[in-house]
């Protein structure tokens, strides 16, 4: 999740603007009617003042490149929830993680044994149809570069983002909704770590990769083509990776950290950097991502 915490530190960078320059940004009226005061020094004090950041060159409305870019943010965000949901999906279908039961709860009309991860279903789906919303005014808002109506848009509102204005917020907070479902649906996993560890064990090739890191690291000639050899297209097993590092002619202390690695000791740092995430995880709306 720290990804997200960066698309949400990008957002509070997200500068959002404001116009008071009058019907076609050019302070006509304003001029006429109080020709001495410097409008666009009030009109900036005055937005700024609201906590917006000014924005001197408009046109009827404010050109709301802003909004576009926030848009496309969230549409990021989403992605990341939303492959968040597929993962966590797929964990429980695999075993890795245990449902919390609820009475009352049907899974099937069928199965009475089923559980749903319905809560990670609609996670996704409703994710799915906020970014739908998010790219189609995405697509309505931006105004520069690739500029779709750029007439219209130039010289004079359009009033087809009157219905766009007007359901802005909408995808959004089901969006935020469901962000906070997750962080509530997620804690009632329950991680199944006899079956994790299982089907880890019954992974032995991944000691490939640091077996030929030291094998290169002593000069062992060809370390790739002979790790090759040994795991590819065939089972691997204890047995036949312990016969390969016994075979080595390496120094005895690394022959020994090797042969004392397992699928699950083999971990590197991992443990040491899950302790420093909360370090530099943030809080989200009283929620920690």
């Amino acid at each position: 999740m720290l990804m997200s915490r960066c698309f949400l530190a990008l957002m509070d960078r997200l500068r959002i603007l404001g116009k008071f320059s009058g019907a076609v940004g050019n302070y006509n009226a304003h001029v006429v009617s109080y020709p001495e005061v410097n409008w666009p020094h009030i009109a900036e004090q005055f937005v700024q003042s609201l906590g917006l950041s000014f924005n001197p060159y408009v046109a009827q409305i404010e050109t709301h490149d802003y909004m576009a870019k926030l848009f496309h943010l969230l549409i990021q965000f989403n992605n990341i929830l939303i492959e968040f949901d597929r993962d966590v999906w797929g964990y429980i279908s695999l075993g890795y993680f245990n449902q919390t039961t609820k009475a009352g709860e049907v899974g099937s009309s069928t199965m009475p044994h089923k559980v749903n991860p319905i809560d990670f279903e609609n996670s996704e789906g409703n994710l799915g149809v906020a970014n739908g919303e998010g790219l189609d005014r995405f697509n309505c808002l931006k105004e520069h570069g690739c500029r779709h109506r750029a007439f219209s848009s130039c010289l004079q509102k359009h009033t087809s983002r009157n219905r766009e204005a007007s359901v802005y917020c909408s995808s959004e907070q089901d969006a935020y909704t469901k962000f906070l479902s997750l962080t509530i649906c997620i804690t009632s996993e329950q991680v199944n770590e006899a079956r994790l560890s299982e089907d880890l064990n019954q992974c032995w090739e991944v000691l490939a990769e640091p077996i030929q890191t030291v094998m290169r690291r002593y000069g062992v000639s060809e370390p790739y083509e002979k790790l090759k050899e040994l795991t590819r297209g065939r089972a691997v097993t204890q047995k036949s990776i312990r016969d390969f590092i016994e075979g080595l002619y390496i120094p005895e202390e690394a022959k020994m950290n090797l042969l004392k690695l397992t699928p699950d000791t083999y971990v590197g740092a991992a443990v040491e950097l899950a302790r420093t995430v909360k370090n530099v995880v943030n809080t989200v709306y009283g929620r920690k991502i």
